[in-house]
């Protein structure tokens, strides 16, 4: 007979992880299922060059804090060996590389059809980030233009764009940080849709997140408190720092279309460029659930993190849809420690 799980977690980044530490206190069968060839999720295709913008310790998954590293702001690198070494630390059961194609319901039973053959289970909890569904605005005339074009997500470092002209569209730390690793070896222009906001050089990610914390808990009180910034704002971390010293965090408002040789502006000036990045965000990575006949191109509807259409279904580590700032390692615990706690709920009721 074909083993039913409790529960399966598909993703094994720092959100499945994350769940599967909370799983661990109750007394269900739970599996994680990754389709990555190690620990690391999507840190493992970041850039060389990325950093956290928050210290180590304000960077950490539940129950056990990120050490230290050489840096104020730990790398990628870095936070891949923490990841794996969490993974071991709490015996996360894991199967990989497994990629869920689909999933279906029948009866009660979630029913998952991977390239490793098929799981089942009673709870689903879809935790797979959205790395793997890069954003690329629909700008006219992209397909005319000749040049390279990649997204953040495929970016490793600049030493192939070395003497070349470089367009870098989009703001935020992404945009900032890969402007500063680019514009070292490259003549570069930085697009934005509007003036790119940088925190003061005192303020990271940890203030960024205590205040969301402080800011929830005035509006429970009727209480409004303006922050110094929010989660889109540039964090100066080193790197970005060293770059306004070079004078190159500069930006222009955007351009009205593309052409065979770069990008036309709106007073109808062309320019040539060899190489465009985009830095233009991400959707959930949500492909696998076409099969329960959800939309994945629109946000499910959840109750925090539980499906309104789909019963037994959860979804952790999205963005905001699914908690503030679930999409990062410190924001993530909180709402999979709610999740766990539902779903332990879901099987006493």
């Amino acid at each position: 007979m074909e083993k039913i799980f409790d529960v399966i977690i598909i993703g094994g980044g720092q959100s499945g992880l994350a769940t599967a530490y909370f799983m661990r206190r109750t007394k269900l069968d739970y599996l994680v299922l990754d389709d990555q060839n190690q620990a690391g999720g999507a840190w493992l295709h970041g850039w060389e060059s990325l950093r956290l913008f928050s210290p180590a310790e304000h960077s950490s998954l539940p129950g056990w804090l990120m050490p230290k590293s050489e840096q104020e702001y730990p790398g990628r690198t870095h936070v891949i060996n923490y990841l794996k070494q969490y993974e071991d630390r709490y015996n996360v059961p894991v199967e990989r590389p497994v990629k869920v194609e689909n999933v279906t319901k029948e009866d009660g039973i979630f029913s998952l059809n991977t390239n490793k053959g098929n799981y089942k289970c009673k709870v689903l909890i879809s935790a797979t980030g959205s790395w793997q569904k890069p954003f690329i605005p629909d700008y006219p005339d992209f397909k005319l233009f000749k040049g390279t074009s990649m997204h953040s997500a495929r970016y490793r470092n600049a030493e192939a764009l070395e003497g070349k002209k470089v367009l870098i569209v989009g703001g935020g730390n992404s945009g900032a940080q890969i402007l500063a690793d680019v514009s070292k070896v490259a003549n570069t222009t930085w697009v934005t849709l509007q003036e790119p906001k940088f925190l003061p050089d005192e303020v990271d990610g940890r203030y960024l997140f205590e205040f969301a914390t402080k800011q929830y808990k005035a509006k429970l009180e009727g209480r409004d408190i303006q922050p110094v910034g929010s989660l889109g704002d540039v964090v100066m971390v080193d790197t970005v720092k060293e770059a306004r010293e070079r004078n190159v965090l500069k930006s222009r408002r955007p351009f009205k279309s593309f052409y065979e040789n770069g990008v036309i502006w709106t007073d109808g000036s062309k320019e040539e460029f060899d190489a465009v990045i985009w830095c233009t965000g991400f959707k959930p990575a949500l492909d696998h659930l076409k099969g329960l006949g959800l939309s994945t191109d629109e946000k499910p509807k959840t109750q925090s993190t539980r499906s309104i259409d789909i019963e037994g279904l959860w979804f952790v580590g999205y963005g905001s849809w699914t908690g503030y700032a679930s999409a990062t390692l410190i924001g993530v615990g909180r709402t999979a420690r709610q999740t766990a706690q539902e779903v332990a709920e879901y099987f006493t009721a």
